[in-house]
């Protein structure tokens, strides 16, 4: 099985399950994201990002409540590692970074935190609070701080009930671009 088939197994099969506090699924939250990507005009490359962005949840197998038990799942990283055997650095940079990006807005932005979801509010003490101003300096050193703060904003807004948008198989192309850009380099 390729690895796309493998991602899109992994959305069917976990992804159906609440997204952590929010009033979406998995797979309807990774959709939502990845179509304000696109409907930004976002490259391809971010476009997976967004949609790969929570792969660290569908992989990490911790129950939906595990905030509220006060664990961070640390799915930036699991999803980060686990995808960089397959896609290059505007992917993986982007998806490793979306905690640090909402831990850098809240710095940054003094009303960023008010619009946060609930959930949001509370992972974000489980993964360090707001930056300060060594981390703030440090984060907008990353090549792909700007992907990670688009990809953050996109995360933001895709947590919408109901909202209609294209289906995973729409994303196929997307994805199989990005993955022949990574052969040819």
């Amino acid at each position: 099985m390729n690895i796309i088939d493998r991602i899109f197994t992994l959305f069917r099969e976990k992804g159906n399950g609440a997204y952590f506090g929010e009033a979406v699924t998995e797979t309807e939250h990774a959709l939502q994201c990845a179509h304000l990507a696109e409907q930004s005009g976002a490259p391809a490359a971010l476009i997976a990002a967004a949609l790969l962005h929570d792969v660290g949840h569908l992989l990490h197998g911790l129950p939906e409540d595990v905030a509220e038990r006060g664990i961070d799942g640390r799915h930036e990283e699991g999803g980060a590692a686990w995808l960089e055997r397959y896609f290059g650095p505007a992917v993986v940079d982007p998806v490793r970074l979306h905690v640090a990006a909402k831990r850098y807005l809240c710095a940054v932005e003094p009303n960023y935190h008010a619009g946060l979801s609930e959930a949001s509010r509370r992972s974000l003490l489980l993964q360090g609070g707001p930056m300060s101003s060594d981390e703030v300096e440090g984060f907008e050193q990353e090549l792909w701080f700007r992907s990670a703060v688009a990809l953050r904003r996109w995360d933001d807004q895709a947590k919408v009930t109901g909202l209609v948008v294209p289906a995973l198989e729409h994303y196929r192309p997307c994805l199989e671009a990005v993955l022949a850009m990574r052969e040819e380099a």
